[in-house]
């Protein structure tokens, strides 16, 4: 019999429900037993659809309660820090949504009081952005397939702001999601992983539609994070860094990673969530196929639950010293797009 872990869900939005409870729901022993949202009606119209037997409108009621072992924070940024926080004072593991908080100081209180905690599991939910060729692409890298790595371009551009007249979303809301702009965080995590932090950055950013309504008030309210980005930062390795977001992008071409090394090529296609690749010598990128045994998949809650009863996980990340990492990055690249200058990170 697999060791019963009674979870609380704070959150009831696209993430908890194509993602989170369907992961739970696949796991023996695990029993989500209420969830909160901030609209009653919405969240009992998640705890049907589930079948969670309670709901809360008061995240607070969630974390205090003492027939819980873990708490999953599907919420907005806004509630990251201080919902983590309350919960681990309260004794209860924590899963947390990304973005990991809205600023670098969240992330560090955070953190800080993880480490209060060591006997609690903490976990941030990982970018799906590379993750099934993660394993091998980090085989390839240690394998010499790139040398020394020399550049890296990005693009990621979509059309999820292009419309004017759309409503506000909540991504838009400094209140909300702090300093958190477009794909950056979700993109920097992986990259962080492959190949290392950076030491300094300098961006420039855009909002190209200044003012938004708010879909409930009808209020006309401002727009406070950009809608286009471009940053260019020199990593910690020595490599040269372009990346370029943007929201707006009307047809855009497909979104992908490249890196050039001084022995080869690799690019990663998002969204044919493919490798490529060359060596010196070879004149055309080929696709270089993940072998079965190395693809991961996404098993994040499986992962975080094991944690939980003790067992030996190799994926359990983000930690929130990883998450801290790419807020550092994510909070510097706005600092200078609003100052106009270059800014080192120093991690803490």
């Amino acid at each position: 019999m697999a060791q019963k872990v009674r979870v609380g869900i704070i959150g009831a939005g696209g993430i908890a429900r194509s993602r989170h409870l369907p992961g739970l729901k696949k796991i023996a022993g695990v029993e989500v037993v209420v969830a909160c949202s901030r609209t009653r009606e919405t969240v009992e119209q998640f705890a049907r659809e589930f079948g969670i037997p309670e709901v809360e409108t008061d995240w607070r009621k969630v974390v205090e309660r003492t027939d819980l072992d873990a708490v999953f924070i599907a919420a907005p940024p806004i509630l990251h820090a201080t919902a983590t926080v309350a919960a681990l004072e309260a004794g209860k593991h924590v899963f947390c949504q990304a973005r990991m908080a809205r600023n670098v100081a969240e992330a560090q209180q955070m953190l800080e009081r993880a480490r209060q905690a060591p006997s609690l599991v903490t976990m941030l939910c990982p970018s799906p952005v590379g993750m099934r060729v993660d394993r091998f692409l980090k085989k390839l890298i240690a394998d010499g397939y790139l040398g020394r790595l020399l550049t890296v371009h990005a693009t990621g551009f979509n059309a999820s702001y292009a419309d004017p007249h759309a409503p506000l979303h909540w991504r838009q809301s400094a209140e909300m999601s702090g300093v958190n702009t477009l794909a950056l965080g979700i993109w920097v995590e992986p990259l962080h992983r492959w190949f290392g932090t950076f030491k300094r950055v300098v961006a420039l950013s855009q909002i190209h539609t200044p003012q938004r309504r708010d879909a409930k008030t009808g209020e006309m309210k401002p727009v406070e994070t950009a809608d286009t980005l471009g940053v260019v930062g020199e990593m910690r390795n020595g490599a040269l860094a372009t990346l370029h977001f943007s929201g707006v992008a009307q047809c855009a071409p497909e979104n992908r990673f490249e890196f050039y090394g001084s022995e080869g090529t690799i690019v990663y296609n998002l969204d044919r969530d493919e490798l490529l690749g060359a060596r010196v010598g070879e004149k055309t990128l080929t696709v270089l196929p993940v072998p079965a045994e190395m693809e991961r998949s996404w098993t994040v809650e499986a992962d975080f639950i094991a944690a939980v009863r003790g067992e030996a996980v190799d994926t359990l990340n983000p930690t929130f010293e990883q998450g801290l990492r790419y807020m550092e990055l994510t909070e510097a690249v706005v600092r200078s797009a609003q100052t106009g200058q270059v800014v080192e990170i120093n991690e803490a």
